[in-house]
């Protein structure tokens, strides 16, 4: 499969973005600053894009590397990655938020979002009218994952308030099965062949170049952060 270099671009801006908002909440985190980042719409909306840029680029490179036909090497790679990738973040976050650890964060949901989506890469029109269909039910009668939250939770010990980070898999697969449908309906040709991805700029090859490498920034960057903020924190307060 040949490599689209618009789709690591728009997945290196959600990279910059998600650093932004991460080093917001370390600002919080360490009191250096007071940030209403779940309390004020802009970053609320903020987050919202971030997580839907993540998802749909998910559903995307799904439907790409599957476009003609399931690879089964393709699939084990990426479970083991994602699924090591999801139970290292479940582990760090417990010791280091052990009331509020990451039990079904954006790694996890991907996780679980590629292989549930694999039934879906041959039926783009399903795709996004299954889509449309989880978003309409999510907000007009309130369709979504918490009944089953509220049997699971107390048997798994999950955090029953807040968590660091979740993504419930209704109504965000909606998100996925739109990358899947971009793909199976061949709009990401137009979209990601437009000048706007195109450019041959000093930015454009940054953004692609972290896009290519976007699972290892996001498992590494926090740790930078809270290292970085840390140190900081403790020349303050020596």
């Amino acid at each position: 499969m040949k490599r689209i270099i618009g789709i690591d671009i728009f997945r290196g801006i959600a990279i910059v973005l998600m650093v932004i908002f991460h080093f917001c909440y370390y600002l919080n985190y360490f009191k250096f600053a007071n940030i209403p980042l779940y309390s004020s719409d802009f970053w609320l909306n903020f987050r919202l894009v971030i997580v839907n840029m993540f998802l749909i680029t998910a559903g995307i490179t799904l439907a790409l590397v599957h476009k003609n036909g399931i690879k089964l090497d393709s699939i084990k790679k990426r479970a083991l990655i994602l699924g090591g990738a999801s139970l290292l973040i479940s582990i760090v976050t417990f010791f280091i938020f052990p009331h509020t650890w990451v039990y079904f964060g954006v790694i996890h949901f991907i996780f679980v979002a590629s292989i549930v989506g694999l039934l879906f890469v041959k039926f783009p029109k399903i795709s996004l009218a299954l889509a449309v269909a989880i978003l309409i039910a999510y907000f007009f009668f309130n369709f979504n994952m918490h009944p089953i939250f509220r049997q699971v939770a107390p048997i798994l010990h999950l955090p029953m308030r807040h968590t660091e980070d979740l993504v419930p898999f209704i109504p965000w697969f909606s998100a996925t099965l739109f990358g899947i449908a971009i793909v199976g309906l061949n709009w990401h040709i137009k979209i990601f062949k437009n000048k706007i991805f195109e450019a041959d700029t000093i930015v454009h090859k940054f953004l692609a170049k972290i896009g290519k490498k976007a699972l290892l920034i996001y498992l590494l960057h926090q740790a930078i952060l809270f290292g970085a903020f840390y140190l900081v924190w403790i020349f303050l307060n020596s």
